[in-house]
């Protein structure tokens, strides 16, 4: 897991061309006119999912991993709590393929909670769990980029 903000971005191009083509999207990108849904950078290996919804409060909100796509989550608009919860503390319950949506047992007190403010990203590797859109306080309205990012099976 990487936290770190749109500003600093071109260090993480080392990482592959698959996440710079990601990168590259957040920072060049003008959300105001992007609408919600899913948008597609380099066919079904790096896409994006462009979401506004309200958090929720963290008993509202399930632990989940992914296998085949990592996570770049970029806040537009408001901020949000992500949990994160190391490796090793839980494993999964139930595996969707054809999301590449894993749900794992477990509440928010279980991992650590991260706050996402405007410009800020995480990066989570297929396998992290992590809680994403938790209220920060009240409930409030978020829009958010999550850009799917297709690994090989070690990770890269």
């Amino acid at each position: 897991m990487i936290h770190d903000h749109v500003a600093r971005a071109d260090r993480y191009r080392p990482l592959g061309s698959q996440l710079a083509l990601a990168l590259e999207y957040i920072r060049s990108s003008d959300f105001g006119t992007v609408p919600d849904g899913r948008h597609p950078i380099d066919g079904d290996r790096v896409y994006a999912l462009v979401q506004s919804y309200i958090t929720k409060l963290p008993g509202q909100r399930t632990w989940e991993a992914h296998r085949r796509y990592m996570d770049l989550q970029f806040v537009i608009e408001g901020s949000e709590q992500i949990g994160y919860m190391p490796p090793g503390r839980t494993s999964e319950s139930e595996y969707d393929a054809a999301r590449d949506f894993a749900t794992v047992p477990g509440g928010a007190s279980d991992g650590d909670l991260l706050t996402v403010r405007v410009g800020d990203f995480m990066l989570i590797w297929p396998g992290e769990v992590h809680m994403p859109g938790l209220a920060i306080g009240p409930p409030a309205a978020v829009r958010k980029v999550v850009v799917k990012i297709e690994c090989q099976s070690d990770g890269t």
